[in-house]
């Protein structure tokens, strides 16, 4: 309690002081307590944002862009046994359309328009200088992502852009880029690697 000393109370100034600084204090206190409050909302940095297909990522995981180098330039060279090498680079061979045990190479040779492969490597020629779209593969966004070619894969094929029109006219023609619109499904080949090298598969979608 306040004191008097020759009339007067002398612990009044203290007092209202001290209720002043209170005053001043709680809206301090609540701005704290809101930072801290939007701090837990705030998702990590660290979190990664699964891209859009067709989006630009930037340069490619240094595995799955070797691997890729490895079918380009098998692609390129028109002789499809090259191929092997980037299959070997495998544990597993990819997910083909052939039959059980029977080999890829043999088995795209058998298929190919042209009987030796070629039409498979003009393929392959075309769609992985294009743009990856990214999928999700498990619950660590990080490092499980499967990258696939083409990105139109991934794409909704009636909501295109005219520049992503263009790359699917280039890629299938006409009168299958319209089958596929009214479809609304992709029905034609894709490729997909892991985001540690691994080539998972390479067939014509169903």
């Amino acid at each position: 309690m306040p004191s008097m000393v020759e009339g007067r109370w002398v612990g009044l100034p203290v007092l209202v002081l001290a209720v002043v600084g209170l005053v001043h204090a709680a809206p301090a206190s609540a701005l704290e307590r809101r930072a801290a409050n939007e701090q837990l909302q705030t998702p990590p940095a660290s979190v990664k944002r699964l891209p859009k297909p067709g989006e630009d990522t930037g340069p490619l995981p240094a595995p799955v862009e070797e691997m890729r180098q490895a079918i380009l330039a098998a692609a390129h060279s028109g002789n499809i046994e090259d191929l092997r090498e980037p299959l070997d680079w495998n544990e597993l061979k990819p997910e083909v359309a052939a039959a059980p045990g029977e080999d890829p190479i043999a088995y795209w040779k058998r298929t190919s328009g042209d009987g030796n492969g070629r039409e498979i490597l003009a393929v392959l020629a075309d769609i992985l200088p294009m743009r990856a779209a990214e999928l999700p593969l498990g619950k660590d966004l990080e490092n499980n992502i499967i990258y696939v070619w083409p990105y139109l894969a991934e794409m909704e094929l009636d909501k295109l852009t005219p520049a992503q029109e263009v790359d699917l006219l280039r890629l299938v023609g006409p009168a299958e880029a319209k089958a596929m619109r009214e479809k609304k499904k992709w029905t034609w080949w894709r490729l997909t690697i892991g985001a540690d090298g691994t080539w998972h598969s390479f067939k014509k979608a169903e």
